[in-house]
């Protein structure tokens, strides 16, 4: 069978293209925006891509056009499948109908930390001999692929609460029917598509009426949103997790920082967690997982074993470079909440060393300025906070001044890095933030402080 994708380099889309290659289909896709490195893992899957969206896209006449949800009606290549009556579906019913029918679906679902727990669970699967399969919205390390079929009974998925398509305005979840179902937290979020926050509600509390009887729910003890979730009604066993406190499974730091801490069930010491990630947000992730992967007959000890070797996730505060006592970091920031936490692990990680915040306000909710006071207060373990404004944004960012006394507001990138220049010779540690490009900063201020030499 021949599948056409529209918007084939989403995380999300690249990685169904991967699996349908895997399944043996011809398999070809357009996007607005075609670079590395989803177009160089798709192309060396064998799979065509297309720059741009056209009607004459569709001249092979694919069997089927699968349509990612970035796309609506005035595309000129979805009104061309609409026009000449192709067969088309969205991503997630494809996947629900064609690869996790028979599976036992592990499905990762929260505002938060969904790639980072997505790719610890099929890590400790796969260090168990499990071979999953799986589907993350980023590129695990572990891996160094987003997705594959696997060769077991298990698949592991990334379960987005984002709408399905322009014709199923359904969150994904729906389609995945997890037996499995970790819910990691519960916040306001994609505000171009949900009014409030309790349409948001509404959409997970669907997900959770499709989990079995006999499946699982883990959920934090103290997510007072989640647990209204469940309140709104529940049919299925419920594992709570914890930090320092008494739920059926919980953490007990170690280290401040997260990067060790001991694993308890019931009370009862199950091992010890030692690994390179920070903040609380990375060991609530990692009791889901370990509670997960025990659902299915993973010890505890063995899962612990798996995350002591988990390399986190590509742009999950990746370590891009050091230069001249300065520690670049990438980090995949879309939300006011999981740039608070991320820069809370850092300081308990670095102590007093200078943490400097690049902040790129790119999701859809950031740029429609709903989390202005919470954005501004996300930033307060930063020396300093820089934040990006380009033109196309639709608020003024100078509004955070007013909450936060450490905040700078720049209108290029090329002012952005004359500043860092600058900073750079106090050292410290710069976080880029941004769930984007950033417009190339990465390199670029790599190469400027390169050649700046040794800071004064």
């Amino acid at each position: 069978m021949h599948i056409h994708i529209l918007g084939i380099c989403g995380t999300f889309m690249g990685g169904l293209a991967v699996i349908a290659r895997q399944l043996g289909h011809q398999v070809s896709g357009s996007d607005q925006n075609v670079y590395p490195p989803m177009s160089t893992q798709l192309e060396q899957q064998g799979i065509v891509l297309m720059e741009g969206y056209r009607a004459e896209n569709l001249d092979s006449k694919p069997d089927l056009v699968i349509i990612g949800n970035a796309l609506s009606r005035g595309n000129p290549e979805v009104e061309a499948v609409l026009n000449q009556g192709l067969r088309y579906v969205s991503g997630p019913q494809w996947l629900a109908e064609h690869v996790l029918q028979d599976k036992w679906v592990l499905g990762v679902a929260g505002t938060h930390g969904k790639t980072t727990t997505t790719s610890m669970l099929s890590w400790i699967l796969e260090h168990q001999g499990f071979n999953p399969g799986f589907l993350i919205g980023g590129i695990p390390l572990n891996f160094g692929i987003s997705a594959r079929l696997g060769e077991s009974d298990f698949f592991v998925i990334e379960a987005d609460e984002y709408d399905s398509a322009f014709f199923d305005k359904r969150s994904k979840f729906v389609h995945y029917r997890p037996r499995t179902a970790i819910l990691n937290n519960l916040e306001y979020d994609h505000a171009d598509i949900f009014p409030d926050l309790d349409a948001i509600k509404k959409q997970f509390h669907h997900l959770v009426r499709t989990v079995p009887g006999e499946g699982l729910i883990i959920s934090p003890e103290c997510d007072a949103n989640i647990n209204e979730v469940l309140a709104m009604g529940c049919w299925t066993p419920v594992a709570k997790t914890s930090i320092n406190s008494n739920a059926q499974w919980n953490a007990q730091l170690i280290k401040a920082d997260g990067s060790r801490f001991e694993v308890l069930m019931d009370n009862q010491v199950q091992g010890c967690v030692e690994w390179s990630l920070t903040g609380e947000h990375n060991v609530y992730n990692a009791l889901s997982a370990i509670v997960a992967a025990r659902h299915i007959g993973i010890l505890p000890k063995d899962a612990i074993t798996a995350l002591g070797q988990f390399k986190n996730v590509k742009r999950r505060m990746e370590v891009i470079a050091s230069i001249n006592g300065v520690t670049l970091y990438d980090d995949f920031a879309h939300h006011p909440t999981a740039i608070q936490m991320t820069l809370d692990g850092l300081r308990k990680q670095v102590g007093s060393e200078r943490i400097i915040a690049i902040v790129e306000p790119r999701s859809n909710t950031m740029r429609l300025g709903v989390h202005t006071k919470t954005l501004a207060e996300s930033l307060a373990n930063a020396d300093l906070a820089i934040i990006y404004q380009p033109e196309a944004m639709g608020w003024d960012l100078s509004e955070l001044k007013k909450y936060a006394a450490n905040i700078e507001i720049y209108l290029s990138l090329d002012d952005i890095i004359a500043k860092l220049k600058s900073e750079a010779r106090n050292k410290g540690h710069f976080v880029l933030m941004s769930n984007g490009s950033f417009g190339g900063i990465y390199q670029r201020l790599q190469d400027e402080l390169n050649a700046c030499g040794s800071p004064l």
